[in-house]
């Protein structure tokens, strides 16, 4: 235990200061401040949730070998560019709604359809 404070509890520090710091300012500063606080609540998130594992694993089943998470995507697209993958694919519309939804959870876990998805 080295007492030094994790990288979550860094961005909620910041997150509460500006939330205060809003409070006392007014217009275009005021504005920004939102926008940064809510970056950081979607950054705060994205922490928590750490959907790369889950989607590592349906990129190396659909791929059929293993890789960093980035080539994996980047092979699945061109895969579906030139027709060698589609909706037809066993597991593919499934792990991209897996994903969208992971995505939205991050991004705006309080958007209706996500609710209605995730019965959240």
């Amino acid at each position: 235990m080295s007492g030094t404070p994790s990288v979550s509890q860094l961005v909620d520090a910041v997150r509460l200061f500006l939330a205060e710091a809003e409070t006392e300012l007014s217009g275009r500063l005021a504005f920004h401040a939102k926008v940064a606080g809510n970056a950081l609540a979607i950054v705060t998130r994205e922490l928590a949730a750490s959907p790369e594992p889950a989607e590592r694993a349906a990129l190396t089943a659909l791929t059929g070998h293993d890789g960093p998470t980035a080539e994996l995507r980047h092979e699945l697209c061109e895969r579906l560019r030139d027709g060698r993958a589609n909706a037809q694919t066993p597991g593919l519309v499934d792990a991209l709604y897996a994903a969208a939804v992971a995505q939205v959870a991050v991004d705006n876990p309080r958007y209706a359809t996500f609710k209605r998805a995730t019965g959240a």
